[in-house]
């Protein structure tokens, strides 16, 4: 293994925010027995360009892809975690990264249909309350853990705030492990109908500021959710309510207690999925790869701009 450094190329950073990214589920899931090896996994993956055409996610909502991307559906999102030994949730509905090898960030969406999620606690959450819950959660789950694993939870990076246009939560918390070395991320939730949808920003601490602005400027804006899902387009008389309010969305879906009984499900440092709490974990050359796999694709790299080919079509025999 190899520690992170501040020294480290932009590429060498985004290397190791990947594979902190796939060891999200290492500790969550330390029952779940295999490993999924990245030979055993390679395959073709069908990469979109960006074009400013249309990419669906899933069938919950829509994104134009601007140039200077590449998308992935669904299937070929939880084959890209496959290939580097990650373990899906099936609720993966696409991922997008920036075609110039420069840039250190990428995005993951999730749809999670756990019933509508009532916004009647927009103007009231508690950012303290919930702060020292994480700080709790994570408390307990170290002393489930080799100290080399520890997690601290210092602080918000950006408190919970609510945006009415969108119905959306966004935080981002800061933390750091047992060797002193910063974890962050930026997390966005779009409520629907009857759920939510996980949008998340995996960057590094250092290029964060300008990650978030890629992220909300060329993804964020150019995102909407499919007509007839929308969170107005809630019936009460025929959809499922969510047991959570949006506390227990920004905790981790589960809720203060669960999230204190298992060490904090919604850690969400540095996480490319929600899959559980992060493993301090890097393993070289993960990033290289990745980029062989993605040159190696680019014969089907192609822009969907056919009105007539449903955008979750899979080209491949």
């Amino acid at each position: 293994m190899e520690q992170y450094r501040v020294g480290r190329t932009r590429k060498d950073r985004r290397g190791f925010n990947l594979v902190m990214a796939f060891a999200i589920a290492a500790y969550a899931m330390m029952s779940v027995s295999g490993v999924v090896h990245a030979d055993e996994q390679k395959q073709e993956l069908n990469w979109v360009q960006g074009s400013g055409q249309e990419v669906g996610l899933g069938t919950i909502a829509k994104l134009k892809l601007q140039p200077g991307l590449v998308f992935l559906d669904k299937d070929d999102t939880v084959a890209n975690e496959l290939s580097y030994g990650g373990v899906p949730s099936n609720k993966e509905i696409g991922s997008v990264f920036p075609t110039d090898e420069n840039e250190t960030w990428s995005v993951f969406f999730d749809y999670d249909d756990i019933g509508h999620i009532a916004d009647d606690e927009k103007n009231d959450i508690d950012a303290d309350a919930l702060l020292q819950s994480y700080k709790e959660g994570t408390k307990a789950a170290n002393k489930e853990t080799t100290e080399e694993n520890h997690l601290f939870v210092d602080g918000w990076d950006v408190p919970p705030t609510y945006d009415d246009n969108l119905h959306s939560l966004k935080w981002s918390l800061l933390a750091h492990d047992n060797n002193n070395e910063t974890l962050i991320n930026y997390n966005v939730r779009i409520l629907t109908r009857e759920g939510y949808i996980s949008a998340i920003l995996v960057s590094d601490p250092t290029h964060l500021a300008e990650d978030r602005k890629s992220f909300e400027n060329i993804v964020l804006s150019n995102f909407s959710v499919n007509s007839g899902e929308g969170y107005a387009d809630f019936d009460e008389s025929t959809d499922k309510l969510a047991e959570i309010g949006l506390a227990g969305l920004i905790i981790g879906g589960g809720g203060l207690v669960v999230a204190k009984k298992v060490g904090l499900i919604a850690m969400l440092v540095i996480l490319v999925k929600k899959f559980g709490i992060v493993v301090v974990v890097a393993i070289a050359g993960l990033f290289k790869y990745l980029r062989r796999g993605r040159k190696k694709d680019e014969a089907t790299i192609m822009p969907n701009n056919d009105p007539n080919v449903p955008i979750d079509s899979d080209p491949r025999p």
